[in-house]
């Protein structure tokens, strides 16, 4: 079971608001609400206001549910549009200031609750042996000296 909520034309740039995205991916909802209650960036309101909804729309679908199963699957911010302004510079030059915008995006999954089975006792298969090798009749030969790499002195004239 899988519940989305998406915040469009948030101002605030995919980057930054990745950061923070970063933060509560793959972890469970009452974890990631303890985090972002304590980032000290802006957008960690906005992602937790989706981050609420998402979690009232699983609610929503399913009736009943556990908040505490709940995790959050994906949680992305793509581009939105971006504002385009121009600020006056000197000698009648503009220059141009892009502001970004972004859609962020939090799938929440209900994970079942995991029971344990009681584990029965196994028997364990009896190690192979190990056979060691025998050493070899004939001794090896040594290996051959190394050469070093230095030039040979140059021969001198006649």
């Amino acid at each position: 079971m899988e519940a989305k909520a998406v915040a469009k034309y948030v101002r605030v740039t995919p980057r930054k608001a990745d950061q923070v995205l970063q933060l509560i991916r793959g972890k469970r909802v009452d974890q990631v609400t303890e985090i972002l209650d304590f980032t000290p960036k802006h957008v960690a309101k906005v992602i937790g206001k989706v981050l609420k909804s998402a979690v009232a729309n699983a609610v929503a679908m399913e009736g009943k549910i556990n908040v505490e199963h709940l995790r959050v699957k994906h949680a992305t911010a793509g581009a939105g549009p971006s504002l385009k302004r121009f600020l006056p510079r000197a000698q009648g030059r503009a220059t141009p200031i892009i502001k970004r915008t972004s859609h962020i995006t939090i799938v929440v999954e209900g994970e079942a609750p995991v029971e344990e089975a009681p584990r029965r006792a196994r028997r364990r298969a009896p190690a192979p042996e190990v056979v060691k090798p025998e050493p070899p009749a004939v001794a090896p030969e040594p290996p051959a000296p190394k050469r070093s790499r230095r030039k040979a002195p140059a021969k001198e004239a006649k």
